[in-house]
């Protein structure tokens, strides 16, 4: 039977926008990280605009439940994952592009817009988003706002957060705040725009975003190569970053994902292979030229074999390799994905670093990345139903974001804190950020309602 919550909510929201079903609720619980907690929410609401948010919001204040908003759910962190007796929101409703400005090269969108859709929306304008995460057929802008995702392009563009150019945010009182502004250029006041992406839902709820474009990108090739060593494929990446060159793509794939990959699927990969360097110029006419000069590069610094595309067919198979990561290792068991982010210059500690870990603790870890930006994504593998190897993973899991720290890098380049990563946190910040975050968390949500025990560990 419905609690007064439930009937404050359908009476302000309507029938159609609450859910109290246990199945439902069950099935709203988590996104898609592995050990992270998940508790039983009360309630799931589907608001459809900024008003009902309000109501929403001014709702949870006035019976003191705690509110996790939810997009798509394909975190890695925990972040959207469900606490006892919480207010679960639900941007699903909320996925209108309200407008693309081809003069202005802006978008504004409610947060319930998935990412590929709107990417396909301004193409058609031969406008361009950047943003790509792996997940972009499913993630929606407002969960890519909350942990400032990023994805294979960042390299040459950027995160989310540099094309957030504005946000409209429902505040844990009900009030409305917007952030930001239109214009390409404005310095006025603190920058909240850039505090509320990242924020992972524990400053307020966003319900819309002006985000900026770019002109569409020209034709893209691609240039895949082949090294015995790591070393000898970062050497390579690094030199490509260093010559002037900006490739809009500079994936790298370590020995053992490049087996597992060659075990899912005959890519024709020796067995010698220690790395692969993948590379893309999405420079139209000029593109050539540049995986000709990447080519030359990776030559130079002894790559067992290099491939260049000549067309868009010929760049998409080179990439096939790239594609496959989680396919090839979902069968070899349970994933932890890590995503710390070091300097150019500490990729190949890290990566050495990562494969004495691997021994130490007798866990499978692979390690492709975003080589471009240091930005590596390790992943411990395992099987579930070993306890002993499940406690090793998760040990392998914080030595390796331990092992960042000391490289001077970061616990999260694009996932986000979420619950996953809260108790390394303050090892990054220091007590003197630590206590600032706190402070700027109770000067936003004073009752602790939005999203609670995430990010930070009040």
């Amino acid at each position: 039977m419905s609690g007064p919550l439930v009937t404050r909510l359908r009476s302000d929201l309507g029938d159609g926008a609450v859910v109290d079903d246990p199945d439902v609720l069950d099935s709203h619980r988590n996104d898609h990280a592995t050990f992270c907690m998940a508790g039983v929410p009360r309630v799931l609401v589907r608001p459809a605009a900024t008003s009902e948010v309000q109501a929403v919001m001014r709702v949870a204040a006035e019976f003191g439940v705690p509110v996790v908003t939810q997009g798509a759910r394909t975190g890695l962190s925990g972040a959207a994952n469900a606490i006892d007796g919480c207010l679960l929101l639900s941007t699903a409703r909320m996925d209108r592009i309200l407008e693309i400005s081809v003069e202005d090269q802006v978008a504004v969108v409610q947060p319930g817009v998935v990412n590929a859709e709107l990417s396909r929306a301004v193409l058609a304008k031969d406008l361009f988003y950047p943003p790509d995460p792996s997940s972009w057929e499913m993630s929606t802008i407002g969960g890519n706002i909350a942990t400032n995702a990023g994805g294979l392009c960042c390299v040459k563009y950027g995160v989310t957060s540099d094309f957030v150019r504005g946000l409209e945010v429902v505040l844990a009182s009900g009030e409305v705040v917007r952030t930001g502004r239109r214009a390409a250029k404005g310095v006025a006041g603190y920058d909240l725009t850039r505090l509320i992406v990242g924020s992972e839902g524990t400053l307020g709820v966003v319900t819309e975003a002006t985000l900026a474009l770019r002109p569409a990108p020209e034709a893209a090739l691609t240039a895949a190569a082949t090294f015995r060593s790591i070393e000898d494929g970062i050497a390579a990446a690094a030199t490509v970053m260093a010559s002037g060159l900006r490739p809009a793509l500079l994936e790298f794939l370590d020995q053992p994902t490049l087996r597992a990959i060659q075990d899912y699927r005959d890519m024709g990969l020796p067995a010698d292979v220690g790395s692969m360097l993948l590379a893309q110029s999405d420079r139209g006419v000029r593109a050539a030229e540049d995986v000709a000069r990447i080519a030359q590069i990776c030559t130079a610094h002894g790559a067992i074999d290099v491939a260049e595309a000549s067309d868009a067919e010929e760049s998409r198979m080179l990439l096939e390799a790239r594609r496959l990561v989680n396919s090839a290792l979902e069968p070899l068991g349970v994933t932890l994905i890590d995503d710390v982010s070091v300097a150019r210059s500490q990729l190949v500690p890290l990566l050495r670093g990562i494969a004495a870990i691997a021994r130490e603790y007798d866990v499978l870890i692979c390690c492709p990345g975003h080589v471009g930006d240091g930005n590596m994504h390790p992943t411990v593998v395992f099987d579930r139903d070993d306890p002993a190897a499940e406690a090793r993973a998760l040990a392998a899991f914080g030595a390796v974001m331990e092992l960042g720290l000391r490289l001077g890098g970061t616990i999260t380049g694009e996932h986000g804190i979420g619950t996953l990563k809260a108790r390394w946190l303050e090892t990054e910040l220091g007590p003197v950020g630590l206590e600032l975050h706190r402070r700027i968390k109770q000067s936003f949500d004073p009752a602790n309602l939005l999203n609670p025990g995430k990010v930070l560990l009040l």
